[in-house]
């Protein structure tokens, strides 16, 4: 884990090195402050001589007055340069955070974009919500301050000790016979605040799922008058996170009167010991207020690194689940050196394919079947017979458990996976529309389209006159998902987004089996333009929508049983005839 820390923070090297030398300066500026008022104590009161290691700063010079004004300046030099390195240091220290949360953003999200659709089958997607948002703020958070607090305290403690020791050796260890005692408790502390900390963040991520599945689907749950469900469901997962969060909080407490019942035994101890050394004459006061002002200031920083075991385990969680992310291998396997895809005729093979997401309880089974460049291919068969899988597996959102998916003759694996998806449009049921302008969720497709170019294929989708139509026009936020345009409307944007991608390969997944009759009509009159001349898989459940295929793949629990026409596969008098019967094709 610390060595992923310090990858994070290599890029910004320079920064971490302005933020260690304000810190030195903030940290000798500190060990220098008292100093000012011993002099005034103990050299322009008492006419003490001035001690050796401040008497470069008098020029030889040691009456009263000149003494005084060394001090008086002292103070305010060591302010100012308290000030400055003080702003330095934090500036830069939540520079370095903000950029590493930045980073870590971009890294979480690349790898999640990079991993294969298996992963997403068994994830919920609450928590990678909270990973990208709440863990990384949780880095970024320690970064930007309690790391550069940490630092500072670390440095402060051994410098005051380090002087400390140096004016009185025995006093220092009179002030520091509690501080094990400390240690060893904060210590054997550390790895149930760590737990409990894993456990909050379990439930704050329960807790996003929730939200997101209630609000992402804000129109079923009131469909079905289930909003006082999905408010039970959230109230029992809010109690627990309440409960989870009280008992991290009930153990982090416990620092709280430990460090204090230290720290006034510390404090008692220093007070008897050294009013009895000025009493005997083996201290001067002077000394005695500087040991004493290095006692607070020693004090405090022991406090906060105590206190800090909070804020190291959230940081400390939050790294380990974004690393529990980006360690995800689930990505599909490449070749050592892919092709770009840059042309496709439109030729697709499989051969001997099969697949299964549990690779003991195969979808698919020993599929072989080719389509010539520019044919129309249907996929029917009842519920579950693997229709979906089929097409999931050209764009390689899968890769065949055996057998081979073939473009052109060549290995799908064999090309990258983002030129080969570049090389097929989807039309599916259910077109997602982003909460962005209609012409952005139009170009979608094609990102690099001009203005004309998505207005042409919105023409040819039979959109452009409703968006017309439109309070924007084209310029038009829709909400998301789309919900603020009917069926058909999205289904024809869809269309849009298909032709302004001018792939060559076509996969449509049942697009018309939720429209009403016109919209229907007009879908597939949209349709009917975007199929022309490439090579196209529909799954339809309505069998009149594919009549007219070149080849109707009939399959049944992961086979293909029957393949032909339509007119071909009536006069067999199989599956497809009794599908054909039952869901009519006329």
């Amino acid at each position: 884990m610390i060595a992923f820390a310090l990858r994070l923070v290599r890029p910004y090297w320079k920064w971490v090195l302005i933020v260690v030398a304000a810190m030195v300066v903030e940290t000798v500026t500190s060990l220098a402050s008292p100093w000012p008022l011993k002099i005034v104590l103990d050299s322009v009161f008492d006419g003490r001589p001035v001690p050796s290691a401040v008497s470069w700063a008098t020029g030889g010079r040691d009456d009263r007055l000149t003494l005084l004004n060394v001090a008086a300046g002292g103070t305010v030099i060591i302010a100012l340069l308290q000030a400055v390195s003080a702003y330095l240091s934090a500036f830069y220290a939540v520079s370095i955070g903000q950029w590493i949360a930045h980073d870590l953003r971009q890294s979480v999200y690349a790898h999640l974009q990079r991993l294969s659709m298996s992963y997403y089958d068994r994830q919920q997607v609450g928590p990678l919500i909270s990973t990208i948002t709440d863990d990384i703020n949780a880095v970024q958070d320690f970064a930007s301050s309690s790391l550069l607090d940490l630092v500072v305290d670390s440095i402060m403690i051994a410098g005051m000790l380090a002087v400390m020791f140096t004016l009185h050796w025995r006093f220092s260890l009179v002030a520091l016979v509690a501080t094990p005692l400390l240690a060893v408790f904060v210590f054997r502390l550390r790895s149930v605040i760590r737990d409990a900390t894993h456990d909050v963040r379990k439930r704050q991520s329960e807790l996003v799922s929730i939200v997101h599945e209630g609000l992402g689907s804000i129109r079923v749950v009131k469909a079905f008058a289930r909003g006082a469900f999905e408010q039970e469901r959230l109230e029992a997962k809010s109690r627990e996170s309440v409960e989870a969060a009280l008992y991290a909080r009930r153990v982090r407490s416990l620092l709280g009167p430990v460090v204090t019942t230290v720290v006034a035994i510390g404090t008692a101890a220093v007070l008897w010991f050294g009013a009895r050394e000025v009493l005997a004459g083996a201290m001067t006061a002077g000394a005695l207020v500087v040991l004493l002002t290095y006692l607070g200031r020693l004090f405090r920083p022991i406090q906060a690194l105590a206190r800090a075991s909070t804020n190291i385990s959230q940081a400390t969680v939050g790294l380990e689940r974004v690393r529990a992310v980006l360690d995800a291998d689930e990505r599909l396997p490449r070749v050592a050196h892919p092709r770009r895809l840059e042309t496709v005729e439109g030729r697709v093979e499989f051969r001997n394919v099969t697949f299964g997401y549990d690779p003991t309880r195969p979808v698919l089974k020993d599929l072989s079947f080719s389509v010539a460049p520019g044919q129309m291919v249907a996929l029917v068969g009842p519920s579950g017979s693997g229709k979906s899988t089929l097409v999931a597996l050209l764009p390689r959102f899968y890769d065949p458990t055996s057998g081979t998916v073939l473009v052109d003759g060549e290995d799908i694996r064999t090309f990258t996976i983002r030129s080969l998806r570049r090389q097929i449009a989807f039309v599916l049921q259910e077109t997602q529309l982003f909460y962005a302008p209609i012409w952005q969720n139009i170009a979608y497709g094609n990102p690099d389209a001009t203005r004309e170019d998505i207005i042409a294929a919105a023409r040819l989708a039979l959109a452009h006159d409703f968006i017309e139509k439109l309070a924007e026009g084209y310029d038009t936020v829709v909400g998301q998902g789309g919900l603020t345009l009917s069926g058909g409307q999205r289904q024809r944007i869809g269309i849009a987004r298909a032709m302004i991608r001018n792939a060559r390969i076509l996969v449509m997944d049942e697009p018309t089996s939720a429209l009403d009759a016109e919209s229907e009509r007009l879908v597939f009159e949209g349709l009917a333009r975007l199929v022309e001349g490439r090579t196209t898989f529909v799954i339809a459940h309505n069998l009149a929508t594919i009549r007219n295929a070149d080849c109707i793949l009939v399959l049944d629990a992961g086979r293909i049983v029957e393949r032909g026409t339509h007119d071909e596969l009536v006069a067999l008098n199989g599956l497809y005839a009794d599908l054909d019967a039952t869901r009519g094709s006329s």
